[in-house]
């Protein structure tokens, strides 16, 4: 009796766990809470070497 009732159990966690590979909407929050500083900084970091790069060339220039 016991051990039907493992080898049940047993079989649902391995259904369980075998389904646990897609992506879930979790994921998609953790996703867009790692992205948010990235988008958001990119843009200054892109503004400040162009501008370190034109100032180091006017420099240069003159």
């Amino acid at each position: 009796m016991m051990n039907g009732w493992w080898n049940k159990k047993k079989s649902k966690t391995r259904k369980s766990r075998k389904g646990k590979g897609s992506y879930t909407k979790v994921d998609l929050l953790f996703d867009i809470l790692f992205w948010i500083p990235e988008i958001i900084i990119f843009p200054i970091r892109v503004l400040f070497w162009s501008l370190r790069g034109v100032f180091r060339w006017v420099i240069d220039v003159t």
